[in-house]
């Protein structure tokens, strides 16, 4: 069927899954820094906890539908 794709396989949300967790890890790393330091602009940790955020948010989209409910 024409535009059908094939769902992720588990696999596959699983890496994804893990890329995400590093990258929320990492800007985790780098907001400390910068606020430890006392460099970093308001508005530059502001926009990195903003991506902090849609990644979290990703995550959790990620996690909950991996194992979509099945009603018997």
């Amino acid at each position: 069927m024409p535009g059908h794709e094939e769902p992720p396989t588990l696999r596959e949300i699983d890496t994804r899954l893990a890329t995400l967790k590093a990258a929320h890890r990492a800007l985790d790393e780098r907001i400390d820094q910068l606020t430890a330091e006392g460099q970093g602009s308001e508005l530059e940790l502001q926009r990195l906890k903003k991506q902090k955020l849609a990644l979290k948010d990703r995550i959790a989209y990620l996690m909950r539908n991996r194992h979509p409910d099945i009603i018997a």
